[in-house]
Formats: structure tokens, sequence, C-alpha cells
């Protein structure tokens, strides 16, 4: 359910709301409802108002399931991170959940402290779950080994594509940009998009410093990433088993790894020099003006041209009342390659759950078609399950051309999740602090000075698991 992500991220309006800005200082006990039961407990990022939003998802696994009681806990938080210090504190205070909604950001803090690997019960429902594999893509069931084991089924997932006002491509003349349109094009649209504005408020391009969809889109077009990926052995087992007809299936791995820095490659200085030079021009906003609570509101006015956003805001702009014709959606445009950005979510079995077997039974419901459909009624998400994202479920929201969606897994086999390790809520810091002083460079060495500043609170961040 990364759409509780993305929409933390860009604090889109009108969607189920996840309590930004609320606090909880301290977590007890006796803060959790129940805790004595014997209910499998199901943590989510949100409010009370989310899990109520869930009721008929729980109602049909009572139904199939009513020897296994559950109880969903949602947890407020302003953003995953906060989200994972909280489970945190729950697991040190003897309380955490059995199972938890993890997205990628923390799926292998999870593996590697927290979560129990399900290779077992995996293999064991082999034939069961074959019909799940194979309505999925496995990109973003990759994204969820750790060391060669699974971690986490795939729900959901959204890539970082680009949503444009149809209004602003029209006032300047132009048509939807082409699937395989380059960083150039994506330019020469951003100055005739200002150019049809006619107005000093327009700004062509918004993006937001956060680690999904912000600067690492483009570090993915340019053929690099602030982090060194590499891959970790192990998961033939798996690929082998479920994946045996897909062709990508031989370059499968145990899971993706991020070990060192990379801020000091000569790719990544490219890519903060072109961001540099949009955001001087004016064509794209700096990361440091304004949030991304008006965001909606402002595309909707036409007061921005384009964004990176993925199937989470079709119904985001929907509920800000835009129609199905007034936005639509394209790649991101290419440079040396057009390799996306996704962030993917699922849910994580507790290493401290006694009830493995009955979080097991949640996990593969959650899975099932029925179960899929009524955890994403609405289009507040791209589902994992392809055969559920279709005409019917972006019927009343748009965007016509929403099948960019998955599309982006599969013309674009290289796209990948999130860089995450571990260490990831150091490492979003030491990108995050970094990014403004690189984009905002002046002309010359500023921007290399701001990037040898970055490689060193990276470097520190993977080695202390902290930016000081």
């Amino acid at each position: 359910m990364a759409d509780l992500t993305r929409r933390s991220v860009l604090g889109v309006t009108g969607l189920a709301a996840l309590g930004t800005g609320l606090s909880w200082d301290r977590l007890t006990g006796r803060d959790v409802p129940g805790r004595d039961g014997d209910a499998l407990t199901v943590a989510i990022l949100g409010t009370a108002a989310d899990a109520e939003s869930r009721q008929a998802l729980l109602d049909a696994f009572r139904e199939t399931h009513p020897d296994i009681p559950v109880r969903l806990q949602a947890v407020q938080g302003q953003d995953w991170t906060q989200f994972f210090t909280k489970i945190l504190t729950m697991v040190a205070a003897g309380t955490p959940p059995d199972v938890c909604l993890i997205a990628t950001e923390g799926a292998q803090l999870f593996a590697d402290r927290l979560a129990h690997p399900l290779d077992e019960f995996v293999t064991r429902d082999a034939a069961e779950l074959q019909d799940y594999f194979d309505d999925v893509h496995p990109s973003l069931v990759e994204s969820f080994m750790y060391q060669g084991s699974l971690f986490m089924l795939p729900a959901d997932f959204n890539a970082a594509n680009v949503y444009y006002n149809a209004g602003a491509l029209q006032r300047a003349g132009l048509d939807r940009p082409a699937d395989d349109w380059t960083v150039d094009d994506f330019v020469t649209v951003a100055r005739t998009m200002r150019q049809g504005a006619g107005g000093s408020s327009f700004r062509p391009y918004f993006w937001t410093n956060r680690l999904w969809g912000g600067v690492v889109p483009w570090l993915y077009v340019h053929g690099t990433s602030f982090l060194r990926e590499s891959r970790a052995g192990g998961g033939d087992w798996f690929w082998r088993k479920f994946y045996a007809g897909d062709p990508t299936a031989a370059t499968r791995s145990g899971g993706y790894q991020w070990l060192e820095a990379g801020a000091d490659d000569p790719a990544v200085l490219e890519t903060f020099e072109f961001l540099r030079e949009i955001t001087a021009e004016g064509l794209g906003s700096s990361p440091a003006q304004g949030g991304g609570n008006e965001l909606v509101a402002r595309f909707a006015e036409g007061v921005i041209g384009m964004t990176p956003a993925g199937g989470f805001w079709a119904q985001g702009l929907a509920d800000g009342g835009m129609g199905p014709d007034d936005f639509d959606v394209t790649f991101f445009p290419r440079a040396r390659t057009q390799r996306h950005q996704f962030g993917s979510a699922g849910y994580a079995v507790m290493r401290t759950s006694r009830r493995k077997d009955e979080a097991w039974e949640w996990i593969k419901f959650c899975s099932s078609r029925r179960g899929m459909r009524l955890s994403f009624p609405e289009p507040t998400t791209t589902p994992a399950r392809r055969s559920l994202v279709d005409d019917a479920f972006y019927a009343g929201t748009g965007p016509k051309h929403w099948s960019v969606f998955y599309d982006t897994l599969d013309r674009f086999p290289d796209t990948g999740p999130i860089p995450a390790p571990p260490q990831q809520a150091a490492v979003e810091t030491a990108l995050v602090k970094n990014v403004l002083a690189a984009v905002t460079a002046p002309a010359g060495g500023g921007v290399r000075d701001a990037l040898g500043t970055m490689q060193r609170d990276l470097e520190r961040a993977l080695r202390n698991g902290s930016v000081n």
C-alpha cells in the first residue's frame, strides 16, 4: 500500500488523512488497545479512519477465516520514517504487532532486524500462490528480497511517472509528450509551457526534495544513483520455481544492495548540473520552495505544468476537482536510459509474533484478487496484480493513459526500487540535506563542492546509521 508513502510525500489533499502534523511523543504498552487479547494485530500507517476504511477487507477475511480474529492498529505518523520509529518503540516496549505494513523505504530495515522471512510459507503453499506470481511483475517481488529470502508480497506500487496539466499543454500548442521523449524534449516542453502560460506564477515543473520523486528519478535516467547499487546472491530457489517462464528470471537476484555512497560518480554531477540549470532558468521549482500540501490545488489551477507522481495521484486529482481530461501521464524522459524509480509496499510478519501461521493467512488473503480489490477500491495507488489495473479501475478518474503505470515495469525492465538500505533514515537525511545546496549552487564548482559534502554524509550514514 505504497499510496500512503506517496500521499504523505506530496501531502495530497482530499485523500484519506494520514495524520500529517500530528505528534505522538511517547508510546507505551497501555497505549495499545487490546494488547492482551488473542487477535492477530496488523499495524498500518494512518489514522483510525484509515483502519475503518478497511472494514470490508476485514469482514471478508473473517468470512474466510472465522477462526482468526484480527485487529487493525492504525499508527499515526507524518511519514514512513516516523511510522518505523514508532514500531521500533512498540517492539522495545514489548507490544509489537504481529503483522506490519511496510513500504520499500523500510523493507531492508525490517528484513535485517524485525521481520520473519516468508520462504517456508511460500514454498509450502506454492501451488496456491502461483496465480499471484503469474499476475505480479518480478521487479516488484525482487524489491522485497533481502539476502536471498523473500520478506513481503508486494500489494501495490507507484513508479515516478510525469503528470502534466492538459490545459497548460494545450495553451502551449503542444501534444502529449511521446513515450520515448528525451531530457532535451522535456526542456523544450517546459520552455514552451512557460511561454504559453504568460504569467509569472506558472512553474513548468514542480518537484519535492524527497527520496521518492525528488532527485532520484533524474539520477536513474542518467544511469546513476547517489548510492552504488549491487545485487545479493541467492534467491534461485524462488525464481526457478515461480518465474521459470519469465525471460528475466535468470537475471534476478537475492535482493538489491546499497553498500557504498555514490555521490562522487561523474554522472551524479551531470544530473545535478542539469537540475541547477533548469532551476536557475525558472523551469523547475527549487525543492525548498513550498511543500506538497497545496500541490493538488495548484496543479488544478493550472499554475504547475508537470510533476512526478504515480498511480496514487489519479484519485487525488479527482478529489481535487479535476476531470479525466484535465490531466494525463507519461513516462519519465530519457537521458542515457529511461530507467524509472518505484516504491512498493506489502505486509511483513514480525519475528516476535506468536501467530505467524495466522499472519501468513492474512498476507495470502490480501494478495488474492478479492483481497486486493477490497484493499484498493479506488485508484489511490497501483495494485501489484496486473489484472486489476484496467479501464474499469480508472473509469471515473482518468488519466487517459493509465496503462503507463504498469507499462513502466514492462517497457523498462531495469526500473528499480527506491535506494533504501537498512540505514535508510540516515541515508535519506544525508541526501535531502544536501540537495538544495547542490541545486542552487553558483555556476562553476558549487555543485561539485555540495556533492563532496553529500558523499561524506552518505559514507557516515552507511557506516554509523547517522550523518553526525
